[in-house]
Order: C-alpha cells, then sequence, then structure tokens
C-alpha cells in the first residue's frame, strides 16, 4: 500500500531565523503524524532547519539542485553541498524551474539521475500550462515530461522517486483542478509508469498533487483512488494549515 507523502514548498519566503521557528514548531505539532512528511526551505534557511528536524519525523527537503556535481558554475548548489547539510529529498523541475527559469525535461532528467546516485529522493514535478489543457493536450505533456523525466532510471531506484503533478495554471493562483481531473492525470501518470516499467512499479509509485492545495480541499483531494499525497506551496508556511493538511486520513 502506497503511503500517503506531504511535502511542504516554501520557496522564497522566511529568512534563516524564521524558517528555524517556523520548523520547531512544526516538528512539535506533526510529533504524531503518521504520515511521510517533507519540508523544503530555501537554500539559506536549510542549514539552520537541519539542525531542528534531525532525528525527527519531518523530512528536509531542497528546492532545487544543480545538474553537474561541481564546478565553475556561478549561483548553482551541487548535490554534494546538499548532501553535507542533511538534505534528504530534492524536487526537481518544479513548474516555475520549467517556466520561469527555462529548464528543460533534459536538464531535468539529469538532476534525477544525479539526486539518485547520491542517495537523495526525488521529488519530480509535472504539469500542463492552460494553453496545453485548453488545446486538450494535458496528457500528452504529463506522458512526455514523465517519460523524459525517468529516461534512464531504473525501476529499482524507482522507490526514491515521488512524482508530483502540479497543473501550472492552478499553482500560486487559488484555482484548483477538480479531484476529478486531478485523478485522471495521475492515472494517466500511472498508467505512463506501468508503461516504462511495470505493473508493479506503477502501483508502488507515490504521486502527490500539487496547485493550491489547503485545508479546505486537501481532504476531497486526497480521497481520489490515484492522489497520494500532496506538495503544498503556501499553506506550507503556517502551521495552521500545514497541520491539518499533513494530518489528514483516507
Amino acid at each position: 500500500m502506497r503511503k500517503t507523502f506531504i511535502a511542504g514548498n516554501w520557496k522564497m519566503y522566511k529568512t534563516p531565523a524564521e524558517a528555524r521557528a517556523l520548523a520547531e514548531e512544526l516538528k512539535s505539532a506533526l510529533k504524531g503524524c503518521k504520515h511521510k512528511v517533507l519540508i523544503a526551505p530555501s537554500f539559506t534557511a536549510l542549514d539552520a532547519v537541519s539542525s531542528v528536524v534531525k532525528g525527527s519525523n519531518i523530512l528536509l527537503g531542497a528546492q532545487n539542485m544543480s545538474n553537474v556535481e561541481e564546478g565553475a558554475h556561478t549561483g548553482e548548489t551541487s548535490v554534494l553541498m546538499l548532501k553535507a547539510i542533511g538534505v534528504d529529498v530534492v524536487i526537481l523541475g518544479h513548474s516555475e524551474r520549467r517556466h520561469v527559469y527555462g529548464e528543460t525535461n533534459e536538464v531535468i532528467n539529469q538532476k534525477v539521475k544525479l539526486a539518485l546516485s547520491h542517495g537523495l529522493e526525488v521529488i519530480l514535478c509535472i504539469g500542463e500550462t492552460l494553453e496545453e489543457r485548453e488545446a486538450g493536450r494535458a496528457e500528452e505533456v504529463v506522458k512526455k515530461q514523465t517519460e523524459a523525466g525517468l529516461k534512464g532510471v531504473s525501476e529499482d531506484q524507482l522507490k526514491d522517486v515521488t512524482i508530483a503533478y502540479e497543473p501550472v495554471w492552478a499553482i500560486g493562483t487559488g484555482k484548483t483542478a477538480t479531484p476529478e481531473d486531478a485523478d485522471q492525470i495521475h492515472q494517466v501518470t500511472r498508467d505512463t509508469v506501468k508503461n516504462i516499467y511495470s505493473a508493479d512499479a506503477a502501483e508502488a509509485m507515490v504521486i502527490q498533487y500539487g496547485g493550491s492545495v489547503k485545508p479546505e480541499n486537501a481532504a476531497q483531494l486526497m480521497s481520489m483512488d490515484n492522489i497520494d499525497g500532496a506538495l503544498v506551496g503556501g499553506a506550507s508556511l503556517k502551521v495552521d494549515l500545514f497541520l491539518p493538511i499533513a494530518e489528514y486520513d483516507k
């Protein structure tokens, strides 16, 4: 049975001191949570948050990383640096990285393979734009992104991969895909994993939903057969909003 995975992506919010304080609150509030839980602060706050969550039931996530191990890459952050700080999971292919910063499927795939080779877990983000959805291409887009993101990843390595479906038009807009629409895309994604690997791999794959997830819609979304958790943005920045999402029980 797939384990529910709730991840909080703090994006470019919270100074190290603020992030540490929030992490302390969440550590206490989520102490008894039975789900897999992650928080991903900004790079400058990773070290401060790492010292708080170390040894707890909260995983430490990074929001991105370089596609190369080290070298003359000004402004980039290496997988080696993330591991040294205590990062457990890295979020890759987020729509903001794809559509604002121009990351291609090829670059994202390089990052996925590099992270896995160093023992980090990966959350691979996929999702269509509003234009692609209105053109009837949503399924085509997520299928292609899934195939490209997992290229060269072995079936054994899939145990360290979570896929997060984020319709781009729902991120930070307050709009959310209906539970039925989201579940349909999750099913397409699961079928894609089945076609690449096996039925067992598809059944085991944890697929999160991301895109304006909040306490009011989390229960409906995560009650769907193919939705195994959530990648939470804005609501992960406040304990009273993140807690009911993280503690949701199907």
